[in-house]
């Protein structure tokens, strides 16, 4: 429950990236009921299909964590990935590279393949659960800093479980872009994946301190 719950966490601190992000793609889904509950539905389905990706994404990462504790690389691993996520804060070349993957999601909508194209346009239930799994696939900063912290647990089911509430705790951002995004100016989204660079620097301190292993509560545990 403590994994699904951090995931839950995780996720929701960090969702204004999504607002950001994924924003563009939120507001381009396809409405063909003016009811509010259809169109809520809607949304919630699309969401559900982000969640399964990442619970998916999970479940690899957590395969390639167990193999790592076993082989008792795992301290390290932590420690490296902490260490890379505060070396991009201030690589620029790195973070240029990033932002150039995170423009995606534009083109996912303005050349799009066919598939996506006809998804867009049926709008149906069914097409929107398919557009939220490909949604979860689309290069993401925040999405990588979740799975470079899953893969330090050491656990299938404990990197599964916060990678599911990682995609939870997403949701009431992308919901709210949904239903009231029109509302929230551009320049607004934008200064909220601003925050992006602290939460990287946070996570990155709090997985070296987990790979040192001070016997603190969760946050660096004897693993």
């Amino acid at each position: 429950m403590e994994w699904i719950l951090a995931g839950i966490t995780f996720g929701f601190l960090g969702s204004f990236h999504c607002v950001g992000m994924c924003g563009p793609i939120a507001l381009a889904l396809p409405q063909q009921s003016n009811k509010q509950t259809r169109f809520f539905l809607s949304r919630l389905t699309y969401n559900a299909g982000r969640v399964v990706t990442y619970t998916i994404l999970g479940v690899i990462v957590g395969w390639l964590s167990r193999m790592v504790s076993i082989s008792g690389y795992q301290q390290g691993l932590s420690i490296g990935m902490g260490t890379v996520l505060l070396l991009a804060l201030i690589w620029n070349q790195f973070r240029a590279l990033l932002q150039k993957m995170e423009s995606l999601p534009g083109k996912f909508i303005s050349r799009g393949t066919n598939l996506v194209k006809r998804l867009f346009s049926r709008g149906g239930i069914r097409s929107l659960f398919v557009v939220g799994i490909l949604n979860g696939l689309l290069p993401c900063g925040f999405v990588y800093m979740a799975l470079a912290t899953a893969i330090t647990f050491g656990a299938v089911e404990n990197s599964t479980l916060f990678m599911a509430g990682f995609g939870m705790g997403t949701i009431p951002a992308m919901l709210s872009i949904s239903l009231a995004g029109n509302l929230i100016p551009v320049s607004t989204r934008q200064k909220l994946k601003n925050w992006s660079p602290y939460f990287i620097a946070i996570v990155g301190i709090i997985l070296i301190l987990r790979g040192l292993r001070l016997g603190i509560p969760f946050i660096s545990p004897i693993l």
